[in-house]
């Protein structure tokens, strides 16, 4: 039975790129899904449990590091390989805690070592949390880049225009090809779709929680399960509750 593999890349050229060198590398390798974002590789892997997934660090929202930590429940045979463009310090640290990466541009001589060392160390448990963990620590809060996280957004609610500063905002849900944003006093449109909005958004505070819904942590006031093992939030500001997708309730743990 071919070993079965996911890539999640919010650049789609890299996507694709590392796609055709892995059909070309390795081609008894079965590619079941590409994903774009942290949310769609959650939702894949929990369905396809591949033997390996490709991670790109760096993806709006839900990091490639979040996305690994969230395997023990969702995926808990997956390897993971991490892609990076990081620099020689942050490369140190995978290999200081034994990861498998592989670095952008990604070279032919990089992916076939990656391909040895998969195929010497499947089947077999993936790294454990604590080591990601450790790495997490040392990558730092800089992971997800430099430029600072958005402090207000303008919003239309009818014929009138709204500044809304983020510390206000309840929580956003996909409206087609816009956002709604919700605070305690109603509704507004933002003129942004969610993928992007997640690009600007801090992630200590926003976090997504559904393929349509992000959520300002601050706001939450309590996660629970429901009857069907549902995951559920209780907000402090509206009456509504959230539904968490399953795949993202293992980036609830420890709360």
């Amino acid at each position: 039975m071919p070993l079965e593999a996911l890539i999640a890349e919010d650049e789609e050229l890299l996507r694709q790129s590392l796609v055709d060198q892995l059909r070309r590398l390795w081609p008894e390798l079965k590619l079941v899904a590409e994903c774009e974002d942290g949310a769609s590789a959650l939702e894949q892997l929990a369905e396809k449990q591949p033997d390996i997934a490709f991670l790109d660090i760096r993806m709006p929202g839900i990091t490639g590091i979040e996305v690994a930590r969230a395997l023990s429940e969702l995926s808990p045979r997956t390897q993971v390989v991490f892609v990076t463009a990081y620099d020689q310090y942050a490369i140190d640290a995978f290999e200081q805690g034994a990861m498998d990466y592989l670095l952008k541009p990604v070279s032919d001589e990089r992916l076939l070592a990656t391909r040895e060392r998969l195929l010497a160390r499947l089947p077999s448990t993936r790294h454990d949390d604590a080591v990601l963990e450790r790495l997490l620590q040392r990558l730092g809060p800089g992971q997800n880049g430099d430029r600072p996280p958005l402090a207000w957004i303008t919003a239309s609610n009818g014929r009138e225009t709204q500044l809304i500063m983020l510390e206000d905002v309840v929580y956003f849900r996909a409206d087609n090809k816009y956002t709604t944003v919700i605070t305690a006093a109603g509704e507004s449109l933002l003129r942004t779709p969610l993928r992007e909005l997640l690009e600007v958004l801090d992630p200590q505070h926003f976090r997504q929680i559904h393929r349509s819904t992000i959520v300002n942590m601050k706001s939450v006031a309590a996660v629970s399960r429901d009857d069907t093992g549902r995951g559920v939030l209780r907000l402090r500001q509206r009456p509504e509750t959230l539904v968490v997708s399953q795949p993202f309730m293992s980036l609830f743990r420890g709360m």
